[in-house]
């Protein structure tokens, strides 16, 4: 009885997470600093993608209405254009997986995490809006660490990873701007394949994750 208590503890957790998520996303001010988280992870999947596939980083930009930009050099153009969408929702299930097992393994991501984004200042952010937005983000994530015994740390980024999680689903319907431009376009381009294609896939891998979230909650 008690492992089944604690089972529907979770799978309760893990749904009121996904509501809060939902609510905040609709929520005007409350809601940029997630959008510009999944905008960061984003962008720092398009570059990861260019590391592991031989490429290298120029910069990383944020803009104040969620957009973002990565540029790079090298590496592998169909990897690159891939990794961002789908880098935001493997990013945000990471974060609420491990966030979800214990507060210690919780507290050593987000020190990871405190390192990243240090090391994307220093090397990859060459202008002053992209260092206010990564430095306010940077913010973000060392306030939990003032909190005594930091009660508040695993819930506080169970709720971040849930955001970027579901900004990663809403994110590619924002290509059906009938522009023909950004990751589906150029994918499009590289494989003859459409980019609603793309989209559709981005959405399902989005989706997927949800599904093996909420499936993992025992």
């Amino acid at each position: 009885m008690p492992e089944s208590r604690s089972r529907f503890s979770k799978k309760t957790q893990f749904w009121l997470f996904l509501l809060a998520a939902l609510i905040v996303h609709q929520l005007p001010f409350i809601s940029i600093p997630f959008k510009w988280l999944e905008s960061y992870f984003h962008e720092i999947s398009h570059g990861l993608a260019a590391l592991i596939s031989g490429g290298s980083i120029v910069k990383i930009q944020l803009f104040p209405n969620g957009a973002g930009l990565c540029t790079t050099r090298g590496g592998s153009g169909f990897l690159i254009s891939f990794m961002g969408y789908a880098g935001a929702s493997i990013w945000g299930a990471i974060i609420f997986s491990i966030a979800a097992v214990n507060r210690r393994l919780a507290f050593i991501f987000t020190s990871l995490l405190i390192a990243l984004f240090v090391v994307c200042l220093i090397f990859w952010v060459r202008d002053l809006l992209t260092l206010i937005i990564v430095g306010l983000l940077l913010v973000l994530f060392v306030l939990p660490y003032k909190f005594k015994k930091l009660h508040y740390l695993q819930p506080l980024l169970q709720l971040t990873g849930m955001m970027v999680l579901l900004n990663s689903l809403y994110s590619p319907l924002h290509l059906f701007d009938g522009r023909s431009i950004g990751d589906g376009a150029a994918l499009a381009e590289l494989t003859f394949l459409p980019e609603l294609f793309w989209v559709a896939l981005w959405l399902a891998i989005a989706m997927l994750s949800l599904y093996t979230l909420s499936k993992k909650q025992k």
